[in-house]
Formats: C-alpha cells, sequence, structure tokens
C-alpha cells in the first residue's frame, strides 16, 4: 500500500528505506520554481492559476506554486514561510518598479536589467567596530506580527489534512550570508580575514535576531512542522568561499548555537542548505545537528562524487537535491534529464536517507520539459527496491 507524502518523507529523514524516494520542489526560495518557468509548465498541464511570488517579493522571482500544479509535480511536500514585515511590503508595493528593492535589514537589490535582480544594496559597507553596529539604527523588529500572522493557521492546516511533510522556511538569511548582504561580500570577507573579531561580532549580532524570528515563528509552529529549513552558501564550484579552519574557529560556533535553539523547540529534523562544494565540513555540519543536507551540488568538487558522499556520510546525514542545474536541467535532453535522475537514485537512494529535487532554484532558462521530465522520472526511478 503507497504511503502518503508525509509518511514518505518522514521514513526518508529517519535514514529508512520508504516506498519512493521523496521529490522535494516548490517549497521555498532554495526550492523552488522561478516565474518564467513556472508559467510555461502551467501552460503545459492546463492549470489556470495566479502568477504569485513566494514571500510576497516580486524581486525574488521565485513563484508560489499553486496546489493542482504542486500535485502534478508530485512534490511530497508543502512550505510555510514567513514575510516581511507589512510596513516593508507596502513601501516596496508603492515605490517606482524599477528603484531599489529595501528589505527589514536595509540592504536590497537593484534591477540590472528588466525584472533582474542583483544583490547591491549595503547598508553598513564601512562599519569596522561594535560601536559601529550599534550606531545603526536599521535592525530589524523580529517581533514585528505582520511576519508570521499567517503561520498557525497554515501549519494547522496542513497539520490537520496530514498528507504532505511540511517544512517551515523562515526567510533569514543566516549569520554569514546576511553579513555580506550588509557589507558587501568582498568587505565581509576581507573583513574576516583581517579582523575576525568583528566579523563575529556582526554575525554574533545578526544571530540575535535571527532566533528571535525563529522562536515566535516556532511558537505560532507548535509540534505541526516536519523539518526546519536554514542555511548559509558557503561553497564555491571548487572549493569553500572560507577556509575549514576560518569555519571552525568563527562560524561554525554562532551555526551550532543557532542549531541547538532550534532543536531545544521543536522534534523537527533541521534542513541546512548550503551550495557549492561543502564536502570539507560534512562531518562538522553532522556534529553540530544537522539533519538534512541540501542541495547536493553535483557539478561542484567533490560534491560530484556521490559514491563517495553515500559511503561516507549516507549513514550520518541526510541528502536532498542532487539534480543538476548548472548543465543538466537548463541544456540537457528530456533523456539525459530521466538518466541524471536515475543515476542520482541509484547511487543516493539506497537504504532510504535521500531526497530528490533539483540543485537549487529552478532557474528562468529552465525548459519547463525538463522540470516535468525531472519530476516523472522520480516517479518512475525511485520506487523501493530499487531496479
Amino acid at each position: 500500500m503507497p504511503l502518503t507524502s508525509r509518511e514518505r518523507v518522514l521514513s526518508a529523514i529517519h535514514n529508512e528505506q520508504p516506498d519512493r524516494v521523496p521529490l522535494v520542489i516548490g517549497v521555498s526560495n532554495a526550492t523552488g520554481i522561478k516565474m518564467a518557468p513556472y508559467k510555461a509548465i502551467k501552460n503545459i498541464i492546463g492549470v489556470q492559476a495566479p502568477d504569485n511570488y513566494i514571500y510576497d517579493w516580486p524581486e525574488l522571482g521565485t513563484a508560489e506554486i499553486d496546489e493542482e500544479t504542486m500535485c502534478r509535480l508530485h512534490s511530497d511536500v508543502r512550505g510555510v514561510l514567513d514575510l516581511e514585515p507589512e510596513e516593508v511590503r507596502k513601501w516596496n508595493r508603492a515605490r517606482d518598479r524599477h528603484s531599489d528593492y529595501i528589505d527589514s535589514w536595509g540592504s536590497g537589490q537593484t534591477e540590472i536589467s528588466e525584472d533582474d535582480w542583483f544583490p547591491s544594496v549595503h547598508p553598513l559597507p564601512d562599519a569596522r567596530t561594535t560601536d559601529d553596529l550599534e550606531a545603526y539604527a536599521g535592525w530589524p523588529d523580529m517581533s514585528d506580527p505582520t511576519r508570521i500572522g499567517h503561520v498557525r493557521d497554515r501549519a494547522r492546516q496542513l497539520a490537520k489534512e496530514n498528507q504532505f511533510a511540511i517544512m517551515a522556511t523562515p526567510w533569514l538569511l543566516f549569520p554569514f550570508e546576511r553579513a555580506y548582504a550588509m557589507q558587501g561580500m568582498e568587505t565581509f570577507l576581507l573583513n574576516m580575514a583581517r579582523d575576525p573579531d568583528f566579523a563575529h561580532a556582526l554575525m554574533e549580532k545578526i544571530a540575535v535576531y535571527c532566533k528571535q524570528l525563529m522562536g515566535c515563528f516556532l511558537d505560532e509552529l507548535g509540534d505541526n512542522v516536519d523539518i526546519i529549513k536554514i542555511g548559509d552558501d558557503l561553497g564555491t564550484q571548487d572549493s569553500l568561499m572560507i577556509s575549514p579552519k576560518m569555519y571552525r574557529e568563527i562560524l561554525k560556533p554562532i551555526h551550532a548555537d543557532f542549531i541547538s535553539y532550534i532543536k531545544a523547540r521543536t522534534k523537527a529534523k533541521i534542513l541546512f542548505h548550503s551550495d557549492g562544494d561543502v564536502a570539507p565540513l560534512i562531518d562538522d555540519f553532522v556534529e553540530i545537528g544537522v539533519d538534512i543536507l541540501n542541495p547536493i551540488q553535483t557539478s561542484a568538487g567533490s560534491m560530484s562524487d556521490l559514491p563517495s558522499l553515500k559511503k561516507r556520510h549516507g549513514k550520518n546525514i541526510v541528502f536532498c537535491g542532487g539534480i543538476d542545474t548548472h548543465r543538466i536541467l537548463p541544456f540537457g535532453s528530456v533523456a539525459e534529464v530521466r538518466q541524471e535522475v536515475k543515476r542520482v537514485i541509484d547511487i543516493l537512494g539506497p537504504g532510504g536517507g535521500c531526497m530528490i529535487g533539483a540543485v537549487h532554484t529552478v532557474m528562468n532558462d529552465v525548459p519547463p520539459e525538463n522540470v516535468l521530465a525531472m519530476v516523472d522520472a522520480v516517479e518512475e526511478f525511485g520506487h523501493y527496491p530499487l531496479s
């Protein structure tokens, strides 16, 4: 007898073997679909639904997938998200549509071409001391009820239906990413090298606000959640953005504290999202309590060696993602997409502990036929026992 989607996911994230490898798509910005392929998918499958954006944030560009399309995509997970405060959303809706988007931290995005936005607004580029941080008047109000006013009802409804696993994704640029959003990437990475005490102080201060929002969010969720998604992009195509030594000395303690904070308040599993080649840090992630690693960027360095990842880490962490968005999904044929899905499932799927999805968001250059080929291939090749 087939499992429900929720039962399937719960089995996989407890390193058990379900009836089929679960599929995670359309749930958050890290597992979502940009608007162009979403509209094209709706056109192919004949769905009439509004073109809404997750987080009520058009400049982010990620679609809020309607339920009929989510079912056609065989997604086993549904999301519960937060929002920017209503005041911030109202201001951004009213501004000139080509002017800079500014978030509740004071950072933001600039339109570099039509509907193409780049994070280039950094409110603390010159900060060098803790006094500079204390003097900044733009720190966010995480107690604003309009951030999470919808969370309780959404989570309760999903729990009542008891069909899909619930993944909660507060919009937190986790401390490392938020720090370079506040200072600019080059400036902050330079500060990590020349003044690690200041870099640590900035990330510690950011983590305080992250925990405030997470605490409010978890209070609203109650027991109605299976997975909490957090993350910090730490990798590049070939290596890490910072050395393992620097990670362990400066950032790992902050990650560990935040994960401990979450686990003291919920039984939900922790999904940690980090793009790039983060293979050197997987043991560290396991040590600090990460349960699920996403997105398994198979085009990046050592992350391409799936057999080694499965052999070394498969008993200690669940793999989520794995379908290449660098070449296969945007440029591969339908047959190549299907073959890649089968390959990833055959390596990461045995014994459970695997959920399939695209490596990060399905971008605008991905043909809709390839998205459908990916999800249908999971349905075809992902049933246990794997052939």
